[in-house]
């Protein structure tokens, strides 16, 4: 008899009427929403704008998405296109099999998409980015909970996974939740990721090598664990091959990487700053440029105040003049007339020959 297990959903999905609530979609959907949340606050500590990681997202995740199914069809197309299956299940995306590897790839093409339409650097934004994309496949493999599938070998630890469908070729039973592992992993890949762009100022892309390397180790050994059929090759399953290469490329890519271009973009969105879009550039929330216009006003009323404090009043007629442009060549005349004005009421044509001279 088993302590102690991690039980299985009865049902994956439930009915809001005839509208299905899909548990593997919702985990989904939080996951990117997630990751464009926190997409958002590195972009702007970075010097982006507000809603920028969003507005491409909206290009990079029906991409990813598409990537994701393709893979998944393309390495598993027995379950589609085999003797005895229907081929139409291969877009039934809600029943489960997204591959990261092409969701990462083709989404990437979505990102560069809008990355040029906004003319910005493709690396800076996949930096800011990666941490979240982390966060959402830890949530994303709760999905697989939800559809009791992608479990390991059975085991008899406390912490087993208990499989009750025995559709598909299931065999009910206590197994090893390597979306549990998984999930797991990714929120550490994502902390890596955060504390090393801190601590090494990581730019160029190679944020996202990290995550994309550190992901790929932790692949590598969950994978060797699933029991779902799978191709192999050379005695290894395809994906621990494709975490192998993918992985020796993501290292290669941050040394090269940061002997070519060391340090970090200074600018990651051009003239983010001039629009006044980016945070903590004010005080109490003021943008750069309005910070810096107010302070160019301070400073002129200062300067003004200053100038007008030392005026004097024998002064008075030759600040008339400066209004029209005479001032520098008033002289000694245009002080007579403002101190005769000043002083006992001087004639008014000795005034006009004042003016006159001056």
């Amino acid at each position: 008899m088993e302590l102690a297990y991690i039980p299985s959903p009865s049902h994956g999905v439930l009915y809001l009427g005839p509208v299905p609530l899909r548990g593997y979609a919702f985990c989904i959907i939080i996951g990117v929403f997630v990751a464009v949340w926190l997409g958002n606050r590195r972009w702007v500590a970075r010097g982006g704008r507000v809603g920028t990681v969003a507005d491409i997202a909206v290009w990079a995740v029906p991409f990813g998405l598409v990537g994701g199914r393709l893979y998944h069809v393309i390495t598993d197309y027995e379950l589609y296109f085999s003797e005895g299956r229907d081929w139409v299940d291969a877009f039934k995306v809600w029943e489960g099999g997204l591959g990261i590897w092409g969701a990462i790839a083709l989404g990437a093409v979505g990102a560069w998409i809008g990355c040029r339409r906004r003319g910005i650097p493709l690396p800076a934004y996949a930096d800011a980015i990666a941490p979240g994309i982390a966060l959402a496949q830890a949530i994303g493999r709760w999905g697989n909970w939800f559809n009791q599938e992608l479990y390991g070998k059975e085991t008899d630890l406390p912490w087993a996974l208990h499989i009750t469908s025995s559709a598909d070729g299931r065999v009910p039973g206590y197994y090893h939740p390597t979306f549990l592992y998984e999930s797991l992993w990714c929120v550490g890949v994502a902390l890596l990721v955060i504390w090393a762009d801190r601590r090494f100022k990581l730019g160029h892309g190679r944020a996202f090598a990290l995550y994309v390397a550190a992901y790929c180790v932790g692949r590598a050994w969950i994978e060797y664990m699933r029991v779902d059929d799978a191709h192999h090759i050379l005695g290894l399953r395809l994906n621990d091959w494709t975490a192998l290469v993918v992985f020796l490329l993501a290292v290669a890519y941050i040394v090269v990487s940061a002997k070519k271009r060391p340090g970090r973009e200074a600018v990651v969105e051009p003239g983010a700053d001039a629009s006044g879009d980016t945070a903590g550039t004010g005080t109490d929330g003021e943008s750069g440029e309005a910070a810096e216009t107010a302070s160019k006003d301070d400073a002129g009323d200062d300067s003004a105040a200053a100038k007008a404090s030392e005026a004097k009043p024998a002064d008075a007629k030759a600040g008339a003049d400066a209004g029209t442009g005479a001032a520098d060549e008033a002289g000694d005349g245009a002080r007579e007339a403002g101190a005769g004005t000043a002083g006992d009421g001087v004639k008014k044509d000795e005034a006009e020959s004042a003016g006159k001279k001056a």
